[in-house]
């Protein structure tokens, strides 16, 4: 029997034998957080992979979004002779996939033919934070919250009109609104109900304010679980509305109203539960004002691993509920960082991040920066008060050029992530920035062929 859509070894290989699943999904996260693999025999999965794993060109963590083979990485090239590494599966996340029929899905982590770690592989690289938490005796709890855009577009109608002139599900504001959501519940019903069949906890469902835009809500969980079941869940999304004819996008700014927001939720956990509740001000504990502190310190040299593409910096707009200023406050949504909750569920909220966030790059650099702040000790500013967009205080990097920039220079980074990491993710920023300063836009043409 099914704990909620999560499976056991020994749950797949009865389900196997009586026919309800034929096909197991052998998937990981890549560097622009979409789920790859390959599709498994389910007989072949319990014979084969889950003995002796799985394998899969390596070229897939040297890709652009486009899939084309570009140059500048040491793990995977030409000359390198693309070869493979090896998909393990990590049983503890096998589960059902309730929008295809008879189907199981496993995410795994990737390693090299000799057992060792691929260091550039996003699930891996938040491991590796982790593991430091566990050496400080914390571990890490995160919830992400996802907005995107509905439209009446099925997604190859979406392509054959170069994404012009699509029908939003919604043609006014629906934040909150519930007549809203009702109009496209039958949807937003048939997601929320398959992501529980697949072990996650649904929370709820609301509009959000550009045309057709909302957000489901999952409960938080150990970061990386929360990590694994995002890339599902986007993964699933986009899945479940193409099968109804329909079309959504977690890109971060699809056009110049509202962007879609990932607001990252974390609180760290020690051996007598929530370790940022204190007797300080504010009722903090001295790590969380050092954790805090490192995310002010951190945030423009960690912006990459939060905002990853070029359109990501479109979304840092002043008065539009996304961030620029680098600022900290008490429930304060013109802030970067925004404290929240009391007890058991004070924590801080990261806004900086937009719908195309990586989630175990995002997650990482969170981890990483807290540590930064939590080993120097540094000490935690007063909070802001007040509309921190006018505040003139450091903003966030406002493209992808310059945080990329600072990212490849930062010490923090090189210190928790290592020089493999940060040059393998410094040459994906580069390769988005060169394919960006090459293409000519519609902008363009509309302002100059009559015109200039």
């Amino acid at each position: 029997m099914t704990r909620n859509g999560l499976l056991t070894l020994d749950e797949l290989r009865t389900q196997v034998r009586d026919g309800s699943i034929d096909t197991v999904l052998v998937a990981f996260t890549d560097m622009q957080g979409r789920l790859q693999g390959k599709r498994c025999a389910a007989q072949y999965f319990l014979d084969q992979v889950v003995e002796n794993a799985a394998e899969a060109c390596n070229y897939l963590l040297a890709v652009d979004v486009e899939m084309n083979t570009v140059a500048g990485y040491e793990m995977s090239s030409w000359e390198r002779g693309y070869g493979d590494f090896v998909l393990k599966p990590d049983m503890a996340t096998l589960r059902l996939l309730p929008w295809h029929e008879a189907t199981a899905l496993v995410i795994c982590d990737l390693e090299w033919l000799d057992g060792a770690p691929v260091p550039a592989s996003p699930r891996q690289i938040l491991k590796g934070q982790l593991d430091r938490l566990a050496e400080r005796g914390l571990t890490a709890d995160v919830g992400t919250e996802l907005e995107f855009m509905i439209f009446n577009d099925s997604f190859d109608t979406a392509w054959r009109k170069a994404y012009h002139d699509l029908q939003p599900a919604n043609l006014y504001n629906v934040d909150y609104s519930l007549m809203g959501t009702a109009r496209v519940e039958p949807l937003l019903r048939r997601i929320r109900n398959s992501m529980a069949g697949a072990g996650m906890v649904v929370e709820s469902a609301k509009g959000e304010c550009n045309l057709g835009q909302h957000e489901i809500a999952f409960r938080y969980s150990d970061a990386l679980t929360t990590c694994d079941n995002h890339s599902i869940y986007k993964t699933g999304a986009k899945e479940i509305a193409d099968q109804v004819g329909s079309s959504l996008t977690f890109m971060a700014k699809f056009d110049e109203r509202e962007g879609n927001s990932c607001h990252i939720h974390i609180s760290l956990r020690g051996r007598d539960g929530n370790a940022f509740v204190g007797d300080g001000e504010h009722h903090f504990s001295p790590l969380f004002e050092h954790f805090i502190a490192g995310q002010l310190a951190c945030l423009r040299e960690l912006t990459y691993l939060l905002a990853p593409n070029i359109n990501s910096y479109k979304r840092f707009a002043e008065g539009s509920f996304a961030p620029t200023a680098v600022a900290w406050g008490l429930d304060n949504r013109t802030c970067s960082l925004r404290v929240v909750g009391h007890g058991a569920g004070l924590r801080v909220e990261n806004r900086v991040p937009g719908g195309d966030v990586n989630p175990y790059l995002a997650t990482a650099a969170l981890i990483a920066a807290g540590l930064h702040g939590i080993d120097n000790e540094l000490p935690l500013e007063p909070a802001f008060a007040g509309n921190a967009y006018g505040s003139g205080r450091p903003t966030v990097p406002r493209t992808l050029r310059e945080a990329a920039e600072l990212f490849s220079g930062s010490k923090v980074a090189l210190e928790a992530f290592g020089s493999d990491v940060v040059a393998h993710y410094t040459n994906a920023a580069a390769i988005e920035v060169a394919a960006f300063d090459a293409a000519v836009t519609d902008w363009e043409r509309k302002r100059g062929f009559e015109r200039l």
